[in-house]
C-alpha cells in the first residue's frame, strides 16, 4: 500500500494549475464510459467543457473501425486509436497512421502468427470482436487472465520482437515503441503545437495508460479512482486521482476544471 502514497486527491491540485488547462487527452474504456456505456452525465460534461474552450482528445486502444465512427458524433477535438497507432483529426479527415507501417498485409500476418505462438501457450486467448477491424495491432480478451500470465505474456511477445500492453477489456500485441504517449507527443507536435504541457491534462485507468503518466512528458495527470486496481504493476503514477471511479471520476475533474475557470475569471 506504501505505493498509494504519491497519489494526490484531486481535490488537491491548485485552482491556478487547472485553469490554464486547454486540453484533456484522455482514455475511455474504464475512464469516459460507467460499466462499459456512456452517461447522460459524461455526455453533459463533454458539452459543458467544449463550451467553455477546453479541447477533448480520445487516447484510446480501441480500433481503427471502432474509433472512426465515434470521433465523429462525439463532442470532442479527435481521437487516437490502437494505443497510439492512428489519429483521426476532427471531422471526417482520414486518419493518419502514427506508426509506419510499409506492408499492411505482412505486417497483420506476422500479428496473426505471433498470436497463434501464443495460443500453442495459452489455449484459452480468444480474439478479440473488433481486431479485424484494426490496423497497427493485435487484440485478445484480457478477461480470465491472472497476472502472473500477463506477465509470462508480456516476457514471449517481447521474445518474438512485439511490445505488449493491457487495459480492463483487452490484451494488444503492438508494435515494440508504440504507446498513447509516443502517439500524443507526435499528434502535440503535428497537429496541436499550441498547447503547452502545462495547458494538457492527461486521463487514464489502465497499464496500457501506464505512458500518460510520465511527468517529465505530462506533468498534470489524473487517473480515475479504478486505477488504484493496477497501480501496483505501474511504473508511472498519475500526479492526482479522483474520489470517483470510471465515468463519474471524468466528470470530477471536468467540474473542477471548470470550477476553476470561474474562479480565475
Amino acid at each position: 500500500m506504501s505505493r498509494h502514497l504519491s497519489l494526490l486527491a484531486l481535490s488537491e491540485v491548485s485552482s491556478t494549475c487547472l485553469s490554464n488547462i486547454r486540453l484533456i487527452a484522455t482514455d475511455m474504456d474504464g475512464t469516459l464510459t460507467r460499466r462499459g456505456k456512456f452517461t447522460p452525465a459524461l455526455l453533459q460534461a463533454l458539452e459543458d467543457l467544449a463550451a467553455a474552450d477546453i479541447k477533448v482528445l480520445i487516447v484510446t486502444g480501441r480500433s481503427a473501425g471502432w474509433v472512426s465512427g465515434l470521433s465523429a458524433i462525439m463532442p470532442v477535438a479527435g481521437a487516437m486509436a490502437e494505443n497510439g497507432g492512428l489519429y483521426f483529426p476532427p471531422g471526417n479527415q482520414k486518419p493518419v497512421v502514427l506508426t509506419p507501417i510499409p506492408d499492411l498485409a505482412q505486417h497483420r500476418q506476422h500479428l496473426a502468427t505471433t498470436f497463434e505462438n501464443l495460443q500453442t501457450k495459452f489455449p484459452q486467448i480468444q480474439e478479440s470482436a473488433d481486431n479485424r477491424f484494426r490496423i497497427t495491432d493485435w487484440t485478445f480478451d484480457v478477461a480470465g487472465l491472472r497476472q502472473d500470465e500477463l506477465q509470462t505474456l508480456d516476457n514471449l511477445c517481447q521474445q518474438m520482437g512485439w511490445g505488449f500492453t493491457y487495459s480492463n477489456v483487452q490484451c494488444h500485441i503492438k508494435p515494440q515503441g508504440q504507446d498513447k504517449a509516443v502517439g500524443l507527443l507526435q499528434v502535440l507536435r503535428e497537429y496541436l503545437p499550441q498547447y503547452s504541457s502545462e495547458q494538457i491534462v492527461t486521463v487514464g485507468d489502465s497499464p496500457n495508460d501506464e505512458s500518460l503518466f510520465e511527468r517529465r512528458y505530462f506533468p498534470v495527470s489524473v487517473g480515475v479512482a479504478n486505477v488504484l486496481e493496477y497501480v501496483n504493476q505501474l511504473k508511472y503514477h498519475p500526479a492526482y486521482i479522483t474520489t470517483a471511479a470510471e465515468g463519474e471520476g471524468f466528470c470530477e475533474l471536468s467540474s473542477y476544471i471548470l470550477k476553476s475557470l470561474h474562479i480565475s475569471s
